[in-house]
C-alpha cells in the first residue's frame, strides 16, 4: 500500500478528495490529512508518507512552504490546485503530477496510475528542490528543466536541448555533449512549456532549438541542419515561419 497524505484546507475538497481515492485508488492507504502548514509538516514528518496530495494555496501559506520545511524526506507529490499559470508552469518545468479543481476522477486515477509504474529513486529529492528554485524565481524564464526518463530525473539547462524527437507518447530528447534521453512525457507537454521564441516545432516529429540550427538546405520544402549534425525535414507549411525566426536568431 502507497501511505497517503491530503493537505487542503478546504474541508469539503479534503473529504471529497479522501471519498475518491478511497472508491477509485486501492493501492492508496490516507494515513493523514492538513488544512494548514503546520499540521501539514507535522503529519508528513510523522507518518513519513510515500505520497502527498498537496494544496499550492492554504489559509496560512503555501504548498510549497511546506516542501520547504520537509525537505530530505523522499516522497512523491501530486499538486491539487486550481488554475495558477505561473505555478503549474513552474511544476511543469519539473516534472512533477498535478490535478486542477475540481478533481476529475479520470485524472486522479491516470496520476496515481503513472505513480504506481514509476520506480522509486533518491533524485525525486533533488527534483522537488529543483521546483522550490523556479517557484522563486521572480519570473518565467526558467533556465533548467526535468526529464522524466522513467527510473531518473534529468535535470537539464534549457539552452543545452538542440532537438526533441516524438515517439508515440514518449520524447526522445537530445542535447549537447552528445546526450541523448528517452523520456516519459509527449512532445506537446515540451511545445506547451518551452519558450517559443526559442523552440519551433517544424514538422509533426520535431522541435528543436533555433539556436542550434548550423544550416538551411534548399531542398524541397527545406531541412535544418542542427548542431548535432542530424538533417530534420521542415514542413512546407513551416517554411515561411521557420525562416523568419531563423533571421531573428
Amino acid at each position: 500500500m502507497i501511505k497517503t497524505i491530503i493537505v487542503e484546507d478546504e474541508k469539503k475538497s479534503r473529504e471529497v478528495l479522501n471519498k475518491l481515492i478511497q472508491k477509485n485508488c486501492p493501492d492508496l492507504n490516507v494515513v493523514g490529512t492538513a488544512a494548514s502548514v503546520e499540521e501539514a509538516v507535522a503529519v508528513i514528518k510523522k507518518e513519513k508518507p510515500d505520497l502527498v496530495f498537496l494544496d499550492i494555496e492554504l489559509s496560512d501559506g503555501t504548498g510549497f512552504d511546506i516542501l520547504e520545511q520537509v525537505q530530505g524526506l523522499n516522497f512523491e507529490v501530486i499538486f491539487a490546485t486550481a488554475y495558477d499559470q505561473y505555478a503549474i508552469k513552474a511544476i511543469k518545468y519539473s516534472a512533477i503530477d498535478y490535478l486542477l479543481k475540481p478533481i476529475d476522477v479520470d485524472e486522479l486515477k491516470k496520476s496515481v496510475e503513472k505513480l504506481s509504474q514509476k520506480k522509486s529513486d533518491l533524485s525525486q529529492i533533488e527534483n522537488l528542490r529543483f521546483l522550490l528554485q523556479n517557484f522563486k524565481k521572480p519570473d518565467e524564464n526558467f533556465s533548467k528543466i526535468t526529464l522524466p526518463t522513467g527510473n531518473a530525473y534529468e535535470i537539464v539547462l534549457v539552452n543545452d536541448i538542440i532537438r526533441l524527437e516524438a515517439d508515440e507518447s514518449y520524447t526522445y530528447v537530445i542535447l549537447t555533449n552528445n546526450r541523448k534521453f528517452h523520456v516519459t512525457q509527449t512532445m506537446k507537454h515540451f511545445e506547451d512549456i518551452l519558450p517559443t521564441e526559442l523552440f519551433m516545432r517544424i514538422h509533426h516529429a520535431h522541435l528543436i532549438n533555433m539556436k542550434h540550427v548550423i544550416r538551411f538546405l534548399k531542398v524541397d520544402s527545406g531541412y535544418a541542419v542542427m548542431s548535432d549534425g542530424s538533417q530534420l525535414e521542415i514542413s512546407r507549411r513551416k517554411k515561411d515561419q521557420f525562416l523568419e525566426v531563423l533571421g531573428k536568431i
